[in-house]
């Protein structure tokens, strides 16, 4: 699967990236500071030295931060975009927020309730609203988090590319029965997807 049908290799992406330059600056300054306090140590360096007026070294110090902060917003936009891009031929599921559970419509119109059963290999969009206060559907084994708001329509997309089961949340505070507010994303394979939907017909 190419990395630009994979939000989710384009998330983690952008987070090595940006963790990577936090602990390389952390050791260089750590050690630059070392070496600052036993190179100009007063007994060795009793006069301090001046480095105003540096333009090499001033220049250093603007461009070289500033490439770094680029490259980390270049990196997180691709990420963004990656989440918000819904690929051609994606299948839309219809979610709806309620406290203090979810429904899920399908194609076929079949419904079900904090269980998101979706077929392995193909692109999902879901298309969120909510039919009382603020909620928030995350599901994070696919970088994904999306509010879910009444009145209006949201969305999202991820693509399940392994067959398995993952857990989804509400993470956004929306009473007393918010804790429970969880549910299971089901991935299998599409022909047993499809005798699935059957069976939904069938209730």
């Amino acid at each position: 699967m190419a990395a630009d049908l994979n939000p989710v290799e384009l998330v983690d992406r952008s987070f090595y990236f940006i963790i990577g330059f936090s602990f390389l600056f952390l050791f260089a300054i750590t050690a630059v500071m070392i070496w600052f306090v036993i190179r100009y140590r007063r007994s060795r360096n009793p006069v301090p030295s001046d480095i105003r007026g540096n333009g090499w070294l001033e220049l250093a110090w603007t461009v070289i931060p500033s490439l770094i902060a680029v490259a980390m917003f270049v990196s997180g936009w691709q990420a963004y975009m990656g989440l918000r891009t819904v690929p051609d031929g994606a299948m839309e599921i219809k979610g709806y927020a309620q406290s203090f559970s979810w429904i899920f419509v399908y194609p076929n119109d079949a419904e079900t309730e904090n269980e998101l059963v979706v077929p392995e290999g193909v692109p999902i969009k879901l298309t969120l609203t909510s039919e009382d206060v603020l909620h928030s559907f995350f599901l994070p084994s696919f970088r994904v988090k999306i509010d879910a708001v009444k009145g209006m329509e949201t969305h999202a997309w991820f693509f399940p590319e392994k067959r398995g089961e993952y857990v989804f949340h509400c993470t956004e505070f929306c009473g007393v029965g918010h804790s429970d507010m969880d549910g299971m994303l089901k991935i299998l394979p599409p022909k047993e997807y499809e005798a699935y939907l059957e069976t939904l017909e069938d209730e």
